[in-house]
């Protein structure tokens, strides 16, 4: 794996991450365990985590937390 350090720190981050937008909607929670599972055996240490994108929030979903 690649990593970057972020400007004035020590911080090295992977450079590639791995979204998040589809956990809960396109695939099972099992499939999102083995896909960050993946991602940390692979080295990446960068998640993007964002709630939204450019989809409009649901209620049934919007801050709903685990």
């Amino acid at each position: 794996m690649k990593y970057t350090t972020l400007p004035n720190t020590d911080i090295k981050v992977s450079k590639i991450c791995l979204g998040t937008m589809t956990f809960g909607e396109q695939n099972t929670e099992k499939e999102a365990h083995q896909q960050l599972d993946y991602g940390l055996e692979q080295g990446i240490n960068f998640v993007d985590t964002a709630e939204l994108y450019s989809v409009p929030a649901r209620p049934e979903t919007y801050g709903r937390r685990h």
